[in-house]
């Protein structure tokens, strides 16, 4: 296993790290907070530290080499956990809707106020986080990485809907208790926007979509400018994990 996919692999693990603490602090204090908004958003954690080790797995899968049985390599682990990552944010986003839909059909207090600040602390921490995730997927072109960022991304939207929730609860007073349960509901969305997103994107990585008409370009840039290359005929690219394979047909 390479280098570069060890340190791609190490990635995910800050994410269940950072996750597994923040889901705890989120249950504690919706729990005692009367916040199932964020309770929920404690829920969303958990379920992006499987997603995270997921990732972590396949990556590591992704960077086996190629042997005889696998000439192209394992790359393509790495866009099946992008699609189990997909999946585990589109169930995410079912358990906290019908949790929220439950909450809102059942009488209770007002949330404490001191809930806010815990979501002041988890929007700003998870969103540092997905950016940083995202940065790297980008550079390594990995589509796992991307779903794993967008993860982290979708727990820092769901935190904002919560704290927009328990803020109109709070100034609304008896009557608005159910506004952070709406809250949550809402962000189920948006949760669930991104998971069909992430799983379109991986699903093209499976099934071998062309890349980008510019990298094509290139390469028939690269191989028309080798000595000897009359002229290209057919280029065709298909990518495996972090991996372009080219074949290409000359004139000579």
């Amino acid at each position: 296993m390479s280098d570069s996919t060890l340190a791609l692999s190490s990635v995910p693990l800050v994410g269940v790290a950072v996750n597994a603490s923040l889901a705890c602090v989120k249950i504690l204090a919706g729990v005692f907070g009367n916040s199932y908004a964020l309770i929920a958003d404690g829920i969303e954690s958990t379920a992006d530290i499987v997603s995270s080790l997921v990732v972590w797995g396949g990556l590591r899968v992704a960077g086996t080499p190629a042997n005889d049985r696998h000439p192209y390599g394992y790359g393509k682990a790495e866009a099946l956990a992008g699609v189990v990552a997909a999946l585990g944010i589109l169930v995410a986003a079912l358990i906290i809707a019908i949790q929220a839909i439950r909450e809102i059909l059942t009488p209770h207090h007002l949330p404490h106020w001191s809930t806010l600040l815990i979501l002041v602390l988890v929007v700003g921490v998870k969103e540092t986080l997905a950016r940083w995730t995202s940065r790297v997927g980008e550079k390594a072109d990995s589509v796992a990485l991307q779903a794993d960022a967008w993860h982290h991304r979708a727990d820092a939207i769901s935190s904002i809907a919560a704290f927009i929730g328990i803020s109109i609860a709070l100034i609304g007073g008896p009557g608005y208790e159910p506004a952070d349960d709406w809250a949550a509901l809402v962000a189920c969305t948006v949760i669930a926007y991104s998971g069909l997103r992430l799983l379109y994107i991986t699903a093209r990585d499976i099934l071998d979509a062309a890349p980008p008409k510019e990298v094509e370009d290139q390469v028939r840039s690269i191989a028309a400018r080798i000595p000897g290359v009359m002229a290209v005929e057919k280029c065709r690219i298909r990518k495996s994990g972090t991996t372009l394979f080219v074949e290409i047909h000359i004139e000579k």
